[in-house]
C-alpha cells in the first residue's frame, strides 16, 4: 500500500457530537479495535481500515490493553505502528482512547482497579502505542474489592501527570457511575464519558441507570456492541456464513445467540430498515444515535467496506414516532 495522505474531504460528511458537557467533540461513529487488530489479522487490512475511517471523518480510535487476539496488547502494538509510519502527521486530529481493568498479566497486580495496575498498564499502553499521552483513559470495569477512591485517584493521577487528557468509565451502572463522578469531581479530574454495551436488542443501560446517569450528570455515553455482535446486520438473515465469528471462534458470539425468537425480531427490524432505504446495520446504529445522551457508537469492522457502510449511519434520516414505536414493540 502506498504512503497515506488523508482526504481533503474528511470532515465533510461526519457528524460530531459534544461529549456530555465537556469541550470534546466525538464523531457519531468511532472505530473500535477489539476483534480485528490482533497479531493474527492482516496488517495491510488494518492500515486500510484506519485510513478509510479517517478519510470518512472517524477521528476516534478506541482500544484497551487487552484488545488483540490471541495476544493481549497486540491491537495497541498494531495501531502504534500505523500511527508511527502513516498517521503521525494527524495526531492532533485523532482521539486515541485505551482502557485497563481486565486481566493483563499473571499475579495479583495485573487485573481490576488498583493504583499499581492501572498506572503500570497505562505506561505499557503508551509504549505499545508510541504516544506520550492518550486522549481518554478508561477504567474498563467496576472492581468490588478495591476501594473506588483508589481507582478514581489513579485515573486522576493519569491526567495530572499528563498521560491522559480525559478519563472515562466502562461497564459501570448508574449508581456506580454517580459515586465515581463525585470522587473525580472532587479530584478536579475531567471525567467525561461512560462506555457501555447498548443496542436495539440489549437495553440494559436503560434499566440499570447508566443512560439516565449520563443524562443527569452531563456525561457522554459511547456504545459498544451496537450491532449485538453482528446479529443486527444482514449477515445472519439467511443462516450462518462459514466465515462468521460463530464458526471461527464461537467465543463472543455463539450459535445459541441466533435463537428463532431472536432472528424473528431481526427479520422484522430488517423490514423497517428496508422501508427507510438503509441496511439493518445502518438503522441499528442510527437508532442508537437518536437516543438522548448517546454521544456516539463504536463499530468493529473486518474490512474497509464495512466501515464505509456503517459510517453512513451518521447521515441517516430522523426516525418517525411510528418507526420508533414499532422498533420498541418488536425488540422489547
Amino acid at each position: 500500500m502506498k504512503d497515506y495522505t488523508a482526504s481533503d474531504k474528511r470532515y465533510d460528511t461526519m457528524r460530531y457530537n459534544r461529549t456530555g458537557k465537556s469541550g470534546l467533540l466525538l464523531p457519531a461513529v468511532s472505530l473500535g479495535m477489539w476483534h480485528n487488530f490482533g497479531k493474527q489479522n492482516d496488517f495491510e487490512v488494518m492500515r486500510e481500515m484506519c485510513f478509510t475511517a479517517f478519510d470518512l471523518g472517524i477521528t476516534h480510535f478506541d482500544l484497551a490493553n487487552n484488545y488483540g487476539f490471541p495476544n493481549v496488547g497486540s491491537a495497541e502494538e498494531n495501531v502504534g505502528k500505523i500511527l508511527a509510519t502513516d498517521m503521525r502527521t494527524y495526531r492532533n486530529e485523532l482521539v486515541i482512547s485505551t482502557k485497563a481493568g481486565y486481566r493483563m498479566w499473571p499475579g495479583p497486580y495485573g487485573d481490576f482497579g488498583s493504583r499499581k495496575y492501572l498506572l503500570s498498564s497505562l505506561d505499557d499502553s503508551l509504549k505499545r502505542l508510541g504516544l506520550d499521552y492518550v486522549d481518554i483513559f478508561y477504567h474498563h470495569r467496576p472492581d468490588g474489592a478495591t476501594p473506588i477512591e483508589e481507582t478514581m485517584e489513579a485515573l486522576a493521577q493519569a491526567v495530572h501527570s499528563g498521560k491522559a487528557l480525559y478519563v472515562g468509565l466502562s461497564n459501570y451502572n448508574g449508581k456506580e457511575m454517580k459515586k465515581a463522578a463525585d470522587i473525580l469531581s472532587a479530584l478536579h479530574c475531567p471525567f467525561i464519558i461512560n462506555q457501555n454495551r447498548y443496542s436495539i436488542l440489549d437495553r440494559t443501560v436503560e434499566k440499570n441507570g447508566a443512560l439516565l446517569a449520563c443524562r443527569t450528570l452531563g456525561k457522554g455515553m459511547i456504545t459498544f456492541s451496537p450491532l449485538c455482535q453482528g446479529i443486527l446486520s444482514d449477515r445472519y438473515l439467511d443462516g450462518i456464513p462459514a466465515d462468521s465469528r460463530i464458526k471461527t471462534s464461537g467465543i463472543y458470539l455463539k450459535e445459541s445467540s441466533l435463537a428463532p425468537e431472536v432472528m424473528d425480531k431481526v427479520r422484522q427490524l430488517s423490514l423497517i430498515a428496508k422501508e427507510r432505504g438503509e441496511s439493518l446495520a445502518q438503522m441499528a446504529l442510527a437508532w442508537l444515535l437518536a437516543q438522548e445522551g448517546v454521544t456516539g457508537v463504536l463499530i468493529g469492522a473486518s474490512s474497509a467496506a464495512q466501515i464505509r457502510e456503517n459510517a453512513a449511519a451518521a447521515q441517516s434520516a430522523p426516525f418517525s414516532a411510528e418507526e420508533l414505536a414499532l422498533i420498541d414493540e418488536i425488540s422489547c
